[in-house]
Protein backbone atom coordinates (compact mmCIF):
# COMPACT_ATOMS: atom_id res chain seq x y z
CA UNK A 1 0.00 0.00 0.00
CA UNK A 2 3.31 2.11 -0.01
CA UNK A 3 2.15 4.09 -3.23
CA UNK A 4 -1.22 3.04 -3.38
CA UNK A 5 -3.01 6.94 -5.26
CA UNK A 6 -6.54 6.31 -3.72
CA UNK A 7 -7.83 4.16 -0.59
CA UNK A 8 -10.56 3.79 1.35
CA UNK A 9 -10.97 2.90 5.01
CA UNK A 10 -14.36 1.54 5.93
CA UNK A 11 -15.81 1.46 9.64
CA UNK A 12 -18.91 0.71 11.06
CA UNK A 13 -19.92 4.24 12.19
CA UNK A 14 -19.34 7.36 11.37
CA UNK A 15 -17.94 8.64 15.05
CA UNK A 16 -15.26 5.73 14.29
CA UNK A 17 -14.67 6.82 10.71
CA UNK A 18 -14.17 10.31 12.09
CA UNK A 19 -11.91 9.26 15.05
CA UNK A 20 -9.72 7.16 12.41
CA UNK A 21 -9.09 9.82 10.31
CA UNK A 22 -7.70 12.01 12.51
CA UNK A 23 -5.02 9.02 13.82
CA UNK A 24 -4.46 7.95 10.28
CA UNK A 25 -2.92 11.39 8.65
CA UNK A 26 -0.19 11.31 10.81
CA UNK A 27 0.53 8.25 10.36
CA UNK A 28 0.40 8.48 6.22
CA UNK A 29 1.88 11.67 6.54
CA UNK A 30 4.90 11.36 9.17
CA UNK A 31 5.93 7.55 9.17
CA UNK A 32 5.13 6.95 5.54
CA UNK A 33 6.46 10.33 4.20
CA UNK A 34 3.17 10.75 1.50
CA UNK A 35 0.94 13.84 1.26
CA UNK A 36 -2.59 13.54 2.27
CA UNK A 37 -4.63 16.06 -0.06
CA UNK A 38 -7.20 17.43 2.58
CA UNK A 39 -9.82 18.95 0.20
CA UNK A 40 -10.42 14.93 -1.11
CA UNK A 41 -9.94 13.52 2.18
CA UNK A 42 -13.85 13.23 3.73
CA UNK A 43 -15.72 10.98 6.25
CA UNK A 44 -19.18 9.88 4.07
CA UNK A 45 -21.60 6.87 3.65
CA UNK A 46 -19.80 4.71 1.28
CA UNK A 47 -23.01 4.68 -1.05
CA UNK A 48 -22.15 8.24 -1.58
CA UNK A 49 -18.86 8.08 -2.48
CA UNK A 50 -16.87 7.68 -5.79
CA UNK A 51 -13.85 5.42 -6.05
CA UNK A 52 -11.94 4.78 -8.95
CA UNK A 53 -14.95 5.76 -10.80
CA UNK A 54 -17.03 3.37 -8.70
CA UNK A 55 -19.52 3.31 -5.93
CA UNK A 56 -20.77 1.19 -3.46
CA UNK A 57 -23.94 -0.27 -2.88
CA UNK A 58 -25.95 -3.16 -0.24
CA UNK A 59 -27.93 -5.98 -1.62
CA UNK A 60 -29.04 -8.94 0.41
CA UNK A 61 -27.09 -7.50 3.49
CA UNK A 62 -24.00 -7.94 0.68
CA UNK A 63 -21.27 -4.70 -0.52
CA UNK A 64 -21.85 -4.76 -4.32
CA UNK A 65 -20.29 -2.51 -7.01
CA UNK A 66 -21.54 -0.53 -9.40
CA UNK A 67 -20.43 2.54 -11.68
CA UNK A 68 -20.81 6.09 -10.32
CA UNK A 69 -22.97 8.47 -12.56
CA UNK A 70 -20.26 10.10 -13.25
CA UNK A 71 -18.59 7.36 -14.98
CA UNK A 72 -21.30 6.65 -16.99
CA UNK A 73 -21.54 10.47 -18.31
CA UNK A 74 -17.96 10.49 -18.81
CA UNK A 75 -18.59 7.07 -20.82
CA UNK A 76 -21.74 8.77 -23.04
CA UNK A 77 -19.85 11.72 -24.18
CA UNK A 78 -16.87 9.44 -25.16
CA UNK A 79 -19.15 7.64 -27.10
CA UNK A 80 -21.20 10.70 -28.45
CA UNK A 81 -17.52 12.00 -29.36
CA UNK A 82 -16.91 8.32 -31.36
CA UNK A 83 -19.88 8.61 -33.52
CA UNK A 84 -20.15 11.72 -34.44
CA UNK A 85 -20.12 12.30 -37.89
CA UNK A 86 -18.46 15.53 -38.14
CA UNK A 87 -15.16 14.21 -36.60
CA UNK A 88 -14.58 12.97 -40.57
CA UNK A 89 -13.68 9.17 -40.04
CA UNK A 90 -14.46 6.86 -42.34
CA UNK A 91 -16.73 3.61 -40.90
CA UNK A 92 -13.35 1.75 -40.79
CA UNK A 93 -11.98 3.86 -38.28
CA UNK A 94 -14.91 4.37 -36.43
CA UNK A 95 -15.47 0.90 -36.02
CA UNK A 96 -11.74 0.40 -34.50
CA UNK A 97 -11.83 3.37 -32.63
CA UNK A 98 -15.08 1.97 -30.77
CA UNK A 99 -13.73 -1.31 -30.38
CA UNK A 100 -10.67 -0.10 -28.39
CA UNK A 101 -12.64 2.13 -26.51
CA UNK A 102 -15.19 -0.61 -25.38
CA UNK A 103 -12.67 -3.40 -24.51
CA UNK A 104 -11.12 -0.51 -21.99
CA UNK A 105 -13.68 0.47 -20.97
CA UNK A 106 -15.74 -3.41 -20.26
CA UNK A 107 -12.30 -4.50 -18.52
CA UNK A 108 -11.91 -1.83 -16.12
CA UNK A 109 -15.51 -1.79 -14.45
CA UNK A 110 -16.32 -5.62 -15.30
CA UNK A 111 -15.78 -5.95 -11.42
CA UNK A 112 -18.94 -3.92 -11.39
CA UNK A 113 -22.85 -4.73 -11.22
CA UNK A 114 -23.32 -3.45 -15.24
CA UNK A 115 -25.58 -6.02 -17.49
CA UNK A 116 -28.54 -3.38 -16.94
CA UNK A 117 -26.53 -0.74 -17.72
CA UNK A 118 -24.71 -2.14 -20.64
CA UNK A 119 -27.73 -3.01 -22.47
CA UNK A 120 -29.56 0.71 -22.37
CA UNK A 121 -25.74 2.20 -23.46
CA UNK A 122 -26.01 -0.64 -26.57
CA UNK A 123 -29.27 0.28 -27.47
CA UNK A 124 -28.10 4.03 -27.33
CA UNK A 125 -25.19 3.60 -29.14
CA UNK A 126 -26.81 1.61 -32.20
CA UNK A 127 -29.35 4.43 -32.69
CA UNK A 128 -26.28 6.90 -32.60
CA UNK A 129 -24.54 4.50 -35.19
CA UNK A 130 -27.89 4.12 -37.50
CA UNK A 131 -28.27 8.01 -36.89
CA UNK A 132 -24.10 8.66 -38.86
CA UNK A 133 -25.55 6.04 -41.76
CA UNK A 134 -28.23 8.42 -42.42
CA UNK A 135 -26.64 11.10 -42.41
CA UNK A 136 -23.70 9.34 -44.67
CA UNK A 137 -26.51 8.99 -47.08
CA UNK A 138 -27.02 12.47 -47.67
CA UNK A 139 -29.42 12.14 -50.84
CA UNK A 140 -32.94 10.60 -51.33
CA UNK A 141 -31.18 8.64 -54.33
CA UNK A 142 -28.26 6.75 -51.94
CA UNK A 143 -30.83 6.61 -49.82
CA UNK A 144 -33.47 4.56 -52.00
CA UNK A 145 -30.79 2.33 -53.38
CA UNK A 146 -29.11 1.02 -49.74
CA UNK A 147 -32.44 0.77 -48.33
CA UNK A 148 -33.02 -1.20 -51.22
CA UNK A 149 -29.60 -2.94 -50.42
CA UNK A 150 -30.26 -3.85 -47.46
CA UNK A 151 -33.76 -5.73 -48.22
CA UNK A 152 -36.30 -3.05 -48.35
CA UNK A 153 -39.25 -3.59 -51.01
CA UNK A 154 -38.71 -1.01 -53.39
CA UNK A 155 -42.00 1.15 -52.71
CA UNK A 156 -41.06 1.67 -48.72
CA UNK A 157 -37.57 2.61 -49.90
CA UNK A 158 -38.42 5.39 -52.16
CA UNK A 159 -41.03 6.46 -49.40
CA UNK A 160 -38.68 6.40 -46.28
CA UNK A 161 -35.70 8.23 -48.37
CA UNK A 162 -37.88 11.04 -48.69
CA UNK A 163 -38.36 11.01 -44.91
CA UNK A 164 -38.76 15.02 -43.65
CA UNK A 165 -38.11 13.66 -40.17
CA UNK A 166 -34.74 14.95 -37.97
CA UNK A 167 -31.62 12.13 -38.44
CA UNK A 168 -32.20 11.40 -34.48
CA UNK A 169 -35.57 10.60 -34.97
CA UNK A 170 -35.27 8.99 -38.09
CA UNK A 171 -32.34 6.51 -36.69
CA UNK A 172 -35.10 5.22 -34.27
CA UNK A 173 -37.25 4.36 -37.01
CA UNK A 174 -39.03 0.74 -36.87
CA UNK A 175 -37.24 0.77 -40.99
CA UNK A 176 -33.62 1.96 -39.66
CA UNK A 177 -34.52 -0.93 -37.46
CA UNK A 178 -35.08 -3.42 -39.91
CA UNK A 179 -31.90 -2.98 -42.35
CA UNK A 180 -29.87 -1.91 -40.28
CA UNK A 181 -30.50 -4.30 -37.67
CA UNK A 182 -27.81 -5.48 -34.58
CA UNK A 183 -26.76 -8.17 -36.67
CA UNK A 184 -26.39 -6.22 -39.82
CA UNK A 185 -24.05 -3.76 -37.36
CA UNK A 186 -22.38 -6.99 -36.40
CA UNK A 187 -21.45 -8.17 -39.10
CA UNK A 188 -19.92 -4.93 -40.19
CA UNK A 189 -17.11 -4.93 -37.29
CA UNK A 190 -19.39 -3.20 -34.29
CA UNK A 191 -18.57 -4.13 -31.18
CA UNK A 192 -21.49 -4.11 -28.28
CA UNK A 193 -20.79 -3.45 -24.74
CA UNK A 194 -22.95 -6.65 -23.75
CA UNK A 195 -21.27 -8.84 -26.42
CA UNK A 196 -17.68 -8.19 -25.01
CA UNK A 197 -18.80 -7.85 -21.25
CA UNK A 198 -20.27 -11.45 -21.95
CA UNK A 199 -16.77 -12.70 -23.45
CA UNK A 200 -14.54 -11.44 -20.70
CA UNK A 201 -17.14 -12.73 -17.73
CA UNK A 202 -18.61 -15.83 -20.00
CA UNK A 203 -21.73 -13.81 -17.88
CA UNK A 204 -24.53 -14.00 -19.80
Amino acid sequence: MRYADDLMIFCKSKRAAERTLINIVPFIENKLFLKVNKDKTVVDYVGKVKFLGMSFYQYKGKARVRIHPKSVAKMKAKIRQLTARSNGWSNESRIEKLKQYIRGWVNYFKIADIKSLLKEVDEWMRRRIRMVFWKQWKKVKTRFERLQKLGLDKQKAWEFANTRKGYWRTANSPILHRTLQNDVLKRMGYLSFSDYYRKVTGVN
